[in-house]
């Protein structure tokens, strides 16, 4: 039976020792601080493809992995008892002018032929979708069936709980204990990769959140200015980010979140008097090739790096963790071009 120690356990590394754990590996997760500790205890949840359009590698991955996603978090919730607040409750987006609106069919014929029929991209009138109000300069949206939502600490909960049925529980400590080791170690861990390699291997970005009390559960979640906004299952509305690589404090709210508060207000007018029961702030970790990172830790022989999955990480941990499981348990290499961590250690 293979024996593999997870460091970290945020999304990535908790995905990948419940991959592994579920072929019958003996998996250990590390955790230096909390479960959640870095941007997987956040709040927003938005789980939103790329546009179907200039299709490449990354693209191609994140749907597949979305499509993955209802199976796989109903197997955590039925394995663990409980309830990631995972749905696909798809996404509105206003469209602002005449231009908007030609871009926004062409992608949807696209959204044809990419999705392979699975979800849809359509182009409706404001107001047809059920949910929280958007104006729309044009009077039309775009209606997308892919995206998906899901309560970011609901999932690591999900997880440890499924896990712990498989007889594997979070340990806290920052050294593995020897053997193959997986590192998913968040913003933390690219500064370790950086250091041992002596070049550039991305950084954590801050993003600060804001979670409204209004219950809109069953609607879609809607994308505007720039903005996620994210009902889920417990009642409240989720909203963000910000995307700062400057900053003075990682864990710290400031105005630039309340910028974002009255600017969600002024986009719906069914959040304008919602209350504000939470702000947070958190690292997300961003590699320099933007993509998540898998492979082996370059001259640490039986060490493996799984990172910097930035604002894509949700959408993607099903897929990855199953490519880490096929990596380090079989020795199968799927990982795609552009995924790799010698893929970064070329941008110099």
């Amino acid at each position: 039976m293979a024996q593999i120690t997870v460091m970290g356990a945020g999304i990535l590394g908790l995905s990948a020792a419940w991959a592994m754990a579920r072929r019958g590996a003996s998996v250990r997760v590390i955790e230096a601080r909390r479960v959640g500790a870095g941007s997987s205890g956040g709040i927003v949840g938005a789980l939103a493809p790329h546009v179907p359009e200039n299709w490449n590698t990354k693209k191609a991955f994140q749907f597949d992995s979305l499509i993955m996603a209802e199976a796989f978090w109903r197997d955590v919730a039925a394995a663990g008892g409980r309830d990631p607040g995972y749905a696909r409750t798809g996404r509105v987006q206003p469209l602002a002018d005449e231009a908007a609106v030609t871009r926004a069919i062409e992608r949807g014929e696209n959204a044809r032929a990419l999705w392979q029929g699975r979800a849809e991209w359509r182009v409706v009138p404001a107001g047809s979708v059920p949910g929280m109000r958007l104006p729309s300069p044009t009077g039309l949206v775009i209606h997308d069936t892919l995206s998906a939502r899901m309560r970011p600490r609901g999932a690591a909960e999900a997880l440890v709980a499924a896990l712990a049925r498989k007889g594997v529980s979070v340990e806290t400590g920052s050294e593995p204990p020897g053997g193959v080791v997986l590192w998913a170690t968040g913003a933390a861990g690219l500064a370790a990769l950086e250091a041992d390699l002596g070049q550039p291997m991305g950084a954590g970005v801050k993003g600060q959140a804001a979670l409204l009390r209004a219950d809109f559960r069953d609607a879609p979640q809607l994308f505007a200015d720039s903005l996620h906004v994210v009902p889920h299952i417990d009642g409240t509305v989720a909203i963000g980010s910000t995307s700062e690589r400057d900053f003075d404090a990682p864990d710290s709210v400031d105005h630039q979140l309340e910028d974002i508060i009255d600017r969600v207000r002024a986009l719906s007018p069914d959040l304008a008097q919602a209350p504000v029961i939470e702000r947070w702030a958190g690292l997300r970790p961003r590699s320099p090739s933007r993509a998540p990172m898998l492979g082996p830790w370059p001259g640490r022989h039986g060490h493996y790096v799984l990172n910097g999955g930035f604002k894509i990480g949700f959408g993607m941990a099903p897929k990855l963790g199953e490519l880490a499981a096929d990596l380090l348990l079989d020795g199968n290499d799927a990982v795609p071009d552009g995924f790799r961590v010698e893929d970064n250690l070329k941008r110099r």
